[in-house]
């Protein structure tokens, strides 16, 4: 099975930290995504909710405002619940995975670090523009991979 959500779009208000009772950072962000414009139909727009968890949570909160251009990648949860007429509801979001800054660092009002937080590997950061260079660095400890029918898969 496969779920997997990659969206980029601005912040529609500054995030804001709160923690579980078992004090666990979150904070729930809504990003502005707008539509492919076809011809002769007017842009649309669509709200889509993301939460994040942790140290991502944090790094979100610390590091983003609103109107800002954000790139989420996530998996998409639902949920479901009965309003207050009693009509069943369901629900949809983006829990992160991985959130990053998809403007130039020239185009941001706050003080943030060109890159992205993910919980898997920790804070990752581009002091600059430039393309990674490619690895230069001692290669004798690397083994050729096999090419013949042994392979296990």
């Amino acid at each position: 099975m496969l779920n997997v959500a990659c969206v980029m779009g601005r912040l529609t208000a500054d995030p804001e930290l709160r923690y579980t009772q078992g004090n666990t950072a979150v904070v729930r962000i809504t990003l502005a995504c707008n539509r492919p414009v076809r011809s002769g139909v007017e842009e649309q727009t669509d709200f889509i909710d993301v939460t994040a968890w942790g140290k991502t949570a944090e790094f979100v909160s610390r590091y983003f405002h609103k109107g800002q251009l954000v790139a989420v990648d996530g998996s998409i949860r639902t949920g479901s619940y009965t309003d207050k007429q009693g009509v069943k509801r369901k629900t949809f979001e983006i829990w992160a995975n991985n959130v990053h800054f998809a403007e130039p660092k020239s185009s941001r009002s706050n003080n943030g670090d060109q890159g992205g937080y993910n919980d898997n590997d920790g804070y990752a950061s581009r002091q600059d523009n430039a393309p990674a260079t490619p690895y230069s660095g001692n290669t004798d400890s690397f083994q050729e991979i096999p090419t013949d029918d042994d392979l296990p898969f």
